[in-house]
């Protein structure tokens, strides 16, 4: 009963809309790193709705780019998104800005 992920490249940008969760995830796994390429910032403020295996790629997504050199911004967090954040104790791997 799972949506769609979408996601297009746009400039430093990955946009994400659609359903981030573990039903929809698998071709954005498997495109991360030429997806990645060049991507300075994931915005997240179009997904309706992101579960717990969608958060841990987000984690995932944010720890690969470190390692490239690259501190991943995520942009666009909606309360939904920060409320799981927070219940995962993870404001320190994906800050949360204090203005959304």
């Amino acid at each position: 009963m799972s949506g769609e992920l979408r996601f297009e490249s746009l400039q430093q940008t990955l946009i994400l809309s659609g359903c981030l969760d573990r039903e929809t995830l698998l071709p954005l796994w498997e495109q991360r790193e030429s997806l990645l390429r060049g991507v300075t910032c994931v915005d997240v403020a179009h997904l309706e709705r992101v579960d717990s295996s969608g958060l841990a790629l987000l984690v995932h997504l944010r720890d690969f780019a470190g390692k490239h050199g690259v501190e991943l911004q995520i942009a666009g967090i909606t309360d939904r998104l920060r409320t799981l954040i927070e219940l995962y104790n993870l404001q320190g791997i994906i800050p949360l800005e204090s203005d959304s």
